[in-house]
């Protein structure tokens, strides 16, 4: 390694690429709809504010998925309004429109989720999100940035 030149555009075998994940616990605030659903909706408190971050897409397999779902049903977790400062003013790729949020189901934000991201935006967005589990030891409102 100390005798190769990095050379942008040529790959070989003296360098690899790898990311650093960084990780968190964030309160799910609803779900799009999918079999059994598609995306969660996770954000954290601010004060009194639960504040949207991300919708995470990743990091399910069916049965996970279906395990997930279960939960929202179990605990009578469907709400009927939306508990996050949604829709935000500013339209980016990991905002959610308003015509988005026509398809969204709305939770009581009690469930806790840990999730791996790359990184922050600077709108406050998490970046290449993925699911990891549901947190049993965390309290929603103990979730903050």
């Amino acid at each position: 390694m100390k005798d190769s030149v990095y050379e942008p555009g040529k790959r070989t075998g003296a360098w690899v690429k790898y990311k650093v994940n960084r990780g968190q616990v964030f309160v799910i605030g609803g779900y799009t709809p999918g079999n059994p659903f598609d995306a969660l909706i996770v954000g954290y408190y601010e004060g009194e504010k639960l504040l949207y971050a991300a919708k995470v897409r990743n990091g399910f397999v069916p049965l996970v998925r279906r395990e997930v779902a279960s939960r929202f049903k179990a605990n009578g977790q469907v709400s009927i309004s939306n508990p996050l400062n949604l829709p935000e003013k500013k339209r980016t790729q990991w905002a959610l429109t308003k015509e988005e949020m026509k398809n969204c189901v709305w939770l009581k934000p009690e469930l806790v989720a840990q999730i791996e991201f790359t990184e922050w935006t600077p709108d406050g967005h998490l970046r290449h999100s993925k699911f990891v589990g549901l947190r049993e030891d965390k309290e929603a409102r103990e979730v903050v940035r």
